[in-house]
């Protein structure tokens, strides 16, 4: 590895999905299910891209959903390097969802992944840092750790 550390900046990734018929419940509403396949999606994106490895999903915190997705709607998901601990790295992912037609945009989703930069026979491999540079990527580092902390006990229980 060349570098040991890059900026979460660096690291970003956003896509933008459609929300088609095949991708909604009975209501018209996207299924959540569809959402986080998704939010995977976007969060290994990212954390590939910060570890340059190959990166898997090692667990999922939580997914809060704060307001339905409506069939036609665009759906963009941003996801971002939260913190690196030694193998593993959280990754954090807002999800809006923009309607054209009504010129709307609103927040309607965030999760928090883990996941785990591996070699190509599978090993776990030390991740590169991340460096955090904004007020909102520092206090996003530091909730990381509380995040961890709190998985590490709940596992013990």
């Amino acid at each position: 590895m060349k570098n040991q550390s890059k900026k979460v900046c660096e690291s970003v990734m956003s896509m933008t999905e459609l929300v088609l018929p095949n991708n909604t419940n009975q209501l018209g509403k996207l299924l959540g299910g569809q959402l986080m396949h998704w939010i995977d999606i976007c969060a290994a994106l990212c954390a590939i891209k910060h570890s340059q490895f190959i990166c898997v999903t090692a667990s999922v915190d939580r997914i809060d959903f704060h307001h339905s997705i409506k069939l036609g709607d665009a759906v963009t998901l941003v996801a971002s390097i939260n913190r690196v601990f030694n193998t593993s790295m959280e990754v954090g992912v807002k999800v809006y969802s923009e309607s054209f037609k009504e010129g709307t945009r609103i927040h309607t989703n965030s999760a928090y992944l883990t996941f785990v930069s591996v070699d190509n026979d599978g090993k776990p491999v030390k991740a590169m840092q991340a460096i955090p540079e904004t007020e909102d990527e520092k206090r996003r580092y530091d909730e990381a750790l509380q995040r961890r902390e709190s998985r590490i006990k709940n596992r013990s229980i």
